[in-house]
């Protein structure tokens, strides 16, 4: 016949034990625990406690092995547990975002949630759920450009230094030109936006020719100075600069 170990207990355990048996403000759990650790130590068996309690031998056993190995603070919370298995493994939300990643479908640009699915073997939602836990989104695309110019990095320090500390008592102003912009309009009206309609639009246009927008950003203040022409050639050029000349005060200009 199997013997429960015998559970001793000090007065200060005893103490703390008998106060958590009489709380009403601790969970229902803590003070279950801690009557089945009373009665053990007064001798009682596994049995004999949870007839009394009315709760299963097993659970007596279970707890009364848990203080003797843990003291008071094995009854405060439960055993940490391996929880539920993953519906998806982690091989294949690796593969989800391997593929995505570092390969491109046979046949498209970039994945969908459809394509991707379809290639490993799972749902369209989930390939969504991994996507966004990941923040993919293969359907974004950001464009760059480098510099073929080989004293491109000395000129960047240049013009940043000037930006960070300019010179005293100088105007540092950021000069530059937005060419070819096209005057659009409409062929006809459109309707404005209403309850359950966006506004309206048509898909053809008439060009109104194109026209040349040259701005210089005050660096210090962040005022702007425009001026648009038909054209950009220097001509053009050099007349804006006259016009920054004659509204910038006579101090020491450094553009």
């Amino acid at each position: 016949m199997r013997v429960a170990p015998q559970v001793v207990i000090d007065s200060s355990q005893k103490a703390v034990l008998e106060q958590w048996a009489r709380s009403r403000s601790l969970p229902a759990r803590q003070v279950e625990r801690a009557k089945v650790v009373l009665l053990a130590s007064e001798g009682s068996t596994d049995l004999e406690i949870a007839a009394e309690l009315r709760i299963g031998n097993h659970k007596v056993a279970r707890w009364r092995k848990r203080f003797l190995k843990s003291g008071l603070a094995g009854l405060e919370k439960d055993a940490s547990r391996r929880g539920r298995k993953p519906a998806i493994p982690a091989s294949v939300k690796l593969e989800i975002v391997h593929k995505t990643t570092q390969c491109s479908p046979a046949n498209a640009t970039h994945w969908s949630t459809r394509t991707m699915a379809s290639e490993v073997g799972v749902s369209e939602a989930t390939v969504r759920r991994v996507w966004h836990a990941n923040g993919l989104k293969p359907h974004l695309i950001e464009t760059f450009k480098v510099s073929r110019d080989k004293r491109f990095a000395e000129k960047v320090d240049a013009i940043v230094g000037l930006y960070l500390n300019p010179p005293e008592h100088a105007i540092v102003l950021c000069v530059d030109e937005k060419s070819q912009i096209q005057a659009l309009d409409r062929t006809q009206p459109g309707l404005p936006l209403k309850k359950g309609r966006g506004a309206t639009m048509t898909h053809d246009y008439k060009r109104n020719g194109t026209a040349t927008l040259f701005a210089a950003l005050n660096t210090f203040d962040g005022t702007v100075i425009g001026m648009c022409q038909q054209r950009h050639r220097h001509q053009e050029w050099l007349k804006f600069l006259r016009v920054i000349d004659d509204v910038t005060p006579p101090a020491n200009r450094y553009t």
